[in-house]
């Protein structure tokens, strides 16, 4: 009897060290790069001990997380765009979060109504303009303005079924219908200066060297364009404009977060979601990555602030994401990338 009790606590003394280890971790898996990631974790990890793993990937966390199924080690998926959110809930791969601290710094238009993804930051999908050949657009410029014959051969912009593309085609589709929408998608595909490729620089880059005159991109590009020193000639050639001022609103995607349907550090998990909505991870974000917070009162970086105030498309990103699949339908019906 002795010698069991002896062994039992050597098994206690050998398992107890071990679960305290595992539960003070979080694990991720990311489709935002490290860079502009990590220096969030690393505040998280020196506040609370919690160590955080990350797994990045350009593409594929869906299918990863249906190969592990309920063995997947992944708490916490980062998302770059709705889209990808979207997709997470309807394949099942993410489970509701309640937090009341989430709810006070997320503002409803960007979470869930089911509380199964939230918001973490925000950028808005809108036009760069050649300074030299077409100047500043006023706040009468729509998106509906690049199916006009003027635009004509003067359009870049990335594929059209691209997450951040189809965003934009989904609120498009939310605001005036599927019809309407895919007449605009012939007129844009029209006036395009050569078919679509690249990412949102590229287009920048090729109003630079007078390929087409505007483009389409997310407003954190820029911010990235003039911190570089390639790529900063290209940043100086452009305006960044804010479509739909006098209408609907310039269309606002986000980067996002959700809780793992299997989570096996659920408590951690929480805890990382809650420090990535509060005050200094959101600064965090807007100095790092030139993007809008989601936390309302959270200041602005000094770039993103020097391109003004716009007003921002309120309908939710709920909504804009029952449109998805009816935004890629349209896109290949009118063969946007071909």
């Amino acid at each position: 009897m002795k010698k069991l009790l002896t062994l039992s606590a050597l098994v206690c003394a050998t398992v107890a060290p071990a679960a305290a280890i595992a539960a003070e971790e979080v694990n991720v898996y990311s489709y935002r790069q490290p860079f502009l990631v990590e220096p969030m974790f690393n505040e998280f990890t020196k506040e609370t001990g919690i160590k955080v793993n990350v797994k990045f990937a350009k593409q594929g966390i869906a299918e990863q997380l249906v190969r592990e199924g309920e063995y997947s080690p992944a708490d916490v998926l980062l998302t770059t765009d709705i889209s990808r959110l979207a997709e997470l809930v309807n394949r099942g791969l993410v489970q509701a979060v309640n937090s009341d601290v989430i709810e006070a710094n997320v503002p409803a238009q960007y979470q869930d109504k089911e509380n199964e993804w939230f918001a973490l930051t925000l950028r808005t999908r809108n036009v760069y303009s050649s300074r030299d050949r077409v100047g500043k657009l006023g706040d009468d410029f729509d998106y509906a303005d690049l199916a006009k014959p003027e635009y004509k051969g003067r359009i870049c912009t990335r594929s059209g079924k691209h997450p951040y593309n189809i965003s934009l085609v989904s609120s498009m589709i939310a605001h005036q219908g599927e019809a309407a929408t895919k007449t605009w998608l012939e007129g844009v595909k029209a006036n395009l200066a050569r078919k679509p490729q690249g990412n949102d620089r590229g287009q920048v880059k090729a109003i630079k060297e007078g390929l087409c005159d505007v483009s389409l991109g997310n407003s954190y590009y820029l911010g990235k364009m003039v911190n570089d020193a390639e790529q900063k000639a290209w940043a100086d050639a452009v305006y960044i404009n804010f479509p739909n001022q006098n209408s609907t609103g310039t269309h606002v995607n986000v980067s996002g977060m959700a809780m793992a349907k299997y989570s096996p550090n659920k408590d951690n998990a929480l805890k990382l979601m809650e420090f990535l909505t509060d005050d200094k991870a959101q600064q965090l974000y807007a100095e790092v990555n030139f993007e809008y917070p989601v936390k309302e009162g959270v200041k602005r970086s000094e770039l993103v602030a020097s391109w003004g105030d716009f007003k921002a498309d309120t309908i939710s990103l709920g909504e804009i994401a029952d449109h998805h699949e009816a935004a890629i339908k349209l896109l290949d019906e009118v063969k946007f990338d071909l």
